[in-house]
């Protein structure tokens, strides 16, 4: 079915008290298992990639492109509603060429770019992409991110609630990400959430809030932050390591003389990437249940709010 407009899809999640998520996927395998899931949910999902992670080179040299068509091609067979994010790309360049690949949903990493700057780029990716329908996601404050030798918080800084306003009326962005304790790629705890502060940027913030280090966001407070805003979660380190598990697992189950044809390429259960889907779908299922979306397709095409 067509692209849903992200603003429609987080409106309405946040008028009817849950929120959706972005589950990143980096190649079409991947994309595959987060629609499976959200088709097995019955749930709006955003579907997308991230260029954080991935190389600049290969992005510039066409990735941008590919990437758009595969996530095009998914959501035109999708039986839910979904909308297509290029997530925190490198620079505005890529963001705009994110808009001419067919994504409806468009963000830069300006976490550590200074504020004025990443005001005039954010301004100005908004006032391009509005002009195609499409919408723009912001951050406002750098989170810690976990390492080899435990989570760095050096370059973290929370957002700051009446930064956060000024931000959003400065740039007319449709979401903001914040952070509020929040943390990067950490697997093995949970991160410790400011409540106060998230509750302070609600007041003083009219578009949804977004929350990135999904994956180490504690279930307890999934609903407290719903409450207070938050309309999406956006979760990529537990998919990888999912997918990883189930790659490692098939691989060492194929013994030392594997049969490739069956095991590479062939979609079928012998297939190590569909025992890999599985447990990623299975995870992107539980997180969808958390956030309240299950079930929920077929409400996010009604005019919303906000």
């Amino acid at each position: 079915m067509p692209l849903v407009p992200l603003q429609r899809i987080l409106g309405k999640a946040r008028s009817d008290g849950y929120a959706v998520g972005y589950f990143e996927a980096w190649d079409a395998c991947s994309l595959e298992a987060v629609l499976t899931a959200a088709e097995a949910e019955s749930a709006p999902v955003v579907l997308g990639f991230g260029a954080m992670m991935v190389d600049g080179k290969w992005l510039e040299s066409g990735g941008i492109e590919v990437l758009g068509a595969i996530g095009r091609s998914y959501a035109a067979s999708s039986s839910v509603d979904v909308s297509l994010l290029f997530n925190e790309t490198h620079t505005l360049d890529q963001a705009r060429r994110g808009i001419d690949a067919g994504f409806n949903a468009v963000m830069i990493d300006t976490e550590h770019w200074c504020p004025e700057d990443a005001i005039v780029a954010v301004k100005e990716l908004c006032r391009v992409a509005h002009q195609s329908g499409v919408a723009v996601e912001a951050e406002l404050g750098s989170l810690a991110e976990a390492t080899a030798a435990g989570v760095d918080d050096s370059h973290a800084s929370a957002t700051d609630p009446d930064q956060a306003a000024l931000f959003v009326a400065e740039t007319g962005v449709d979401c903001l990400a914040v952070s509020v304790g929040n943390v990067h790629i950490l697997m093995d705890h949970q991160a410790s959430i400011d409540m106060e502060r998230l509750g302070s940027i609600h007041q003083r913030v009219d578009v949804p809030l977004v929350i990135h280090g999904g994956t180490s966001f504690p279930p307890a407070a999934v609903a407290p932050a719903i409450a207070l805003g938050v309309a999406k979660f956006n979760v990529g380190t537990v998919l990888k390591h999912a997918f990883w598990d189930g790659l490692e697992s098939a691989t060492r189950a194929a013994g030392p003389r594997p049969d490739v044809h069956r095991l590479l390429g062939s979609h079928k259960d012998s297939d190590v990437t569909v025992l890999a889907q599985e447990l990623m779908a299975a995870k992107v299922r539980s997180l969808i249940r958390q956030y309240g979306g299950s079930g929920r397709q077929g409400t996010a095409t009604e005019p919303a709010a906000g």
